[in-house]
């Protein structure tokens, strides 16, 4: 299947922003539950462990990716169920996330927003993002899940071609 990417990469005074949409026919709450309780997010993400609130660190585990495996994952705030903003540090750098939801008449937008310090391997960001998401979709209808493949390489000069 031949995907379609949709982020977008906009210029800040600290870096780049990569910003991700999604919409859902579904109320806000639902949408946020599925962000944010670990039985739900284990579907396409990876479930999480701990006491979780701003300020505190809950450790995450990556179940998609290679090894699977386990990050410390800081919530930065949490105003639920508009916006939740998180962080992590991996050896491929920092990692400042937001999710933003908005409703209209019963469907939801979901904003992700990934502060890059610098647009340097937004190749290969930017595809992960559009899979990971899409695996949100996937898990939400009950539908089969997307293979990797259909998003990296193929995606990478869309994201490239942005910077």
């Amino acid at each position: 299947m031949k995907r379609t990417p949709t982020g977008r990469l906009f210029g800040t005074d600290s870096g780049t922003d990569l910003v991700l949409d999604r919409t859902f026919r579904a109320p806000i709450e639902d949408v946020w539950a599925s962000v944010t309780e670990s039985e739900r997010t284990a579907r396409w993400f990876g479930p999480w462990e701990g006491d979780a609130g701003p300020g505190r660190t809950v450790k995450l585990r990556l179940a998609f990716e290679e090894q699977q495996p386990w990050c410390d994952l800081r919530i930065d705030a949490c105003s639920p169920p508009r916006q939740l903003a998180v962080s992590m540090k991996d050896e491929a750098g920092n990692w400042r996330l937001e999710l933003d939801l908005s409703e209209q008449d019963g469907v939801t937008t979901l904003r992700l927003t990934h502060h890059l310090d610098s647009d340097e391997g937004v190749g290969e960001v930017g595809p992960g993002w559009e899979y990971y998401l899409d695996m949100l979709v996937a898990a939400r209808e009950g539908s089969s899940q997307p293979d990797f493949t259909e998003y990296y390489p193929e995606m990478k000069p869309y994201f490239e071609a942005q910077r």
